[in-house]
């Protein structure tokens, strides 16, 4: 008897389960946060770098950032049916049971606390820990209240780079942990903005106030992602003055943060989906560009 199409199909259906279950994690989220607490725990490190202390940082943190995005999708798995962007996602497509997706995600968040706190330091788990609770119990319920949850999500979304490097160093003392944070904070709040406003029918179809019901001319959206890219020239500046960039972080950031300021005011003059779109393009180009700036500097210094 020919068993090859039942192993073949075997295989495809645990293909697609995996493919699935990764698409709970969001990949694309959990890789930026991984490359941003990988900038902190650089920067903190410096020549005394451990290959090891990285590699178990980075697992722990991948082990509960998937966690996290696995569980947000868990609690906003009827929110997710309405909306075209989501509506094809494991959980709403029913690819996935939400009793499975609840114990994916719970497993994944506390294996990597545990991880964390015993295998980097306690610290390090502690702020982990923080993220996933700040974002699961504080912006994902806030979502549906107030326009306020842009501000609170960028709180754990700036939140990595400062675990990489309290993973690198052990503390929190360090102003430039902080200098980073607000790198990222600064830099979430028009990103997220910005997509608001390209999907606001289909977040407004899921009861989401990602944008201010009063503001229909989008007057405050638009002034808040002005007054955040104008406090990211100082705050770029600031790493540069702590000594953890050179000249050439400096000239690339700056004109990184030029770029990303002139479609902001763009959308300042124009609060239009196209312009909105540039803010979003400008943004992923941005933090990619600033962190591979700081490597490139680390890199140079290192070489000569």
């Amino acid at each position: 008897m020919n068993t090859a199409p039942v192993q073949t199909a075997a295989r495809n259906r645990i293909g697609a389960s995996v493919s699935d279950y990764l698409e709970l994690t969001k990949p694309g989220i959990t890789m930026l946060v991984l490359v941003s607490m990988s900038v902190g725990f650089v920067l903190a490190a410096g020549s005394d770098f451990s290959l090891a202390l990285f590699l178990h940082a980075a697992f722990g943190t991948l082990l509960i950032a998937g966690g996290t995005a696995a569980h947000n999708q868990f609690i906003e798995r009827d929110l997710d049916k309405k909306m075209i962007r989501t509506v094809k996602r494991p959980l709403p497509a029913q690819k996935i049971r939400p009793t499975q997706a609840l114990v994916f995600s719970v497993s994944l968040m506390l294996i990597g606390f545990l991880y964390l706190f015993f295998l980097v330091n306690p610290l390090t788990g502690v702020i982990s820990g923080l993220t996933s609770v700040l974002y699961l119990a504080f912006y994902t319920p806030l979502k549906r209240v107030s326009f306020v949850n842009v501000m609170v999500g960028a709180v754990p979304g700036a939140l990595p780079p400062v675990g990489g490097w309290v993973a690198a160093s052990g503390s929190l003392a360090d102003p430039v942990a902080w200098v980073l944070f607000a790198i990222v904070f600064l830099w979430q709040v028009p990103h997220v903005i910005a997509i608001a406003w390209l999907c606001h029918d289909d977040y407004r179809s899921a009861g989401f106030c990602m944008l201010p019901e009063s503001d229909k001319k989008g007057i405050i959206s638009a002034l808040t992602v002005t007054g955040c890219l104008l406090l990211l020239f100082p705050v770029s500046i600031a790493l540069f003055v702590y000594g953890m960039g050179g000249l050439l972080y400096l000239l690339g950031a700056l004109l990184a943060g030029m770029v990303f300021l002139y479609f902001g005011l763009r959308f300042q003059l124009s609060r239009t989906k196209d312009n909105a779109r540039k803010v979003l393009y400008g943004s992923l180009i941005y933090l990619p560009a600033v962190w591979l700036l700081i490597f490139a500097d680390l890199f140079v210094t290192w070489l000569f």
